[in-house]
């Protein structure tokens, strides 16, 4: 397992060690051990799977309590992933972190508890499969505004208006979401 660090310390892209052979391939997509050390401490109780279509855009999602962490994975397509710092004394707050991860690269993202998560999805549709370290509440799911310009994601939308569900629609702005002190 290949641990590549990103401008905020806490967000990891894991590159797994895949063995090809003419069947297919193997990769072991969790072990804790390992995760450990690399300072993913995580006690995983629950696991996600989505499917979106090309130019679905979901997120930026978080609990307020509750907070998860997530490893997040595709197993089919592509996706832009992007984590957003919302830690209020952190020294990479309203900062953010994207990355392709692609049923191809193999790719994983660690998305630290304390972030906000969100992804679009580039290619004609993408299944997701992430690892949570909470339950999801949904009394303390919060949204924050995808094209929020003060933090100026560089989503890969090409001039397209992404589709976004209603909940996203009415995420907010950073500076008038609830963060975490």
């Amino acid at each position: 397992m290949n641990i590549i660090f990103t401008h905020i310390p806490e967000v990891l892209l894991i590159e797994p060690r895949v063995f090809p052979d003419e069947r297919g391939f193997f990769l072991e997509s969790y072990q804790k051990r390992k995760f450990q050390e690399a300072g993913i401490e995580a006690d995983f109780v629950q696991d996600n799977h989505s499917k979106s279509c090309r130019g679905t855009l979901r997120g930026l999602h978080y609990q307020i309590r509750q907070p998860q962490g997530k490893l997040v994975r595709v197993v089919s397509g592509e996706i832009f992933d992007v984590c957003l710092d919302i830690r209020r004394h952190s020294p990479t707050f309203g900062k953010w972190v994207g990355h392709y991860l692609s049923a191809d690269n193999k790719r994983m993202l660690w998305v630290p508890a304390g972030f906000a998560h969100g992804f679009y999805v580039t290619s004609t549709e993408a299944e997701v499969l992430y690892k949570a370290s909470d339950y999801y509440a949904p009394e303390w799911e919060r949204c924050i505004l995808w094209n929020d310009p003060v933090i100026g994601i560089e989503w890969p939308t090409e001039g397209e208006i992404p589709i976004l569900s209603g909940k996203d629609l009415r995420g907010k702005l950073l500076s008038e979401a609830e963060i975490y002190e």
